[in-house]
Order: structure tokens, then sequence, then C-alpha cells
């Protein structure tokens, strides 16, 4: 089965490009923003990669949860406070 991922023609790699580039840059900014990812110094075997894909799951989990409008720092910072709120936001996988 043939999967869609974009609109845009197989020519049109100029626009697509743009695109990716966008969607990294957002990721990165969310990533670093609510995660301090830049301050991250890990360097030993592959805990550096781990700890990204820890990262991008926790994001995933504070993305899905829309039973409050705020952000993903506050509600990070709700799941470290509140128990609850954390295996909520745990179990929504």
């Amino acid at each position: 089965m043939q999967q869609i991922l974009s609109n845009l023609k197989a020519d049109d790699h100029r626009r697509l490009a743009i695109a990716v580039r966008v969607h990294w840059s957002n990721l990165h900014w969310v990533l670093d923003v609510a995660f301090d990812e830049d301050r991250n110094r890990t360097r030993q075997n592959h805990s550096a990669a781990n700890l990204a894909v820890i990262r991008h799951i926790a994001l995933n989990l504070f993305k899905n949860e829309t039973s409050r409008k705020v952000g993903i720092k506050v509600k990070r910072k709700r799941a470290g406070w509140d128990n609850d709120y954390l295996l909520r936001l745990i179990r929504g996988i």
C-alpha cells in the first residue's frame, strides 16, 4: 500500500526542502525551550540518542494531552508536581 506524505509534486524539491526545514526547526525550538535540550552534555555511548528519544516521546505525550490550553513547559511542570496528572499523560499512550 502506498502512503502519501505530501501533496507536493515530485519535482518540487525546493518547496519540499523548505517544508522539511521549517518542520525540524519548529521541533528543535520546542525541544530547546521546553526541555532545554541545547544544554544537554550527555556524551557517553548511546545516552544522548536515548535521551533524545525520551524527550520526543514526552513531547508527543504533552501535545496529545488537550484538557487545558497551556504550553508544553507548563504541562511539564505540572507533571512534575502532580502525580495524577503524570499518570493521565502516560495512560494517554
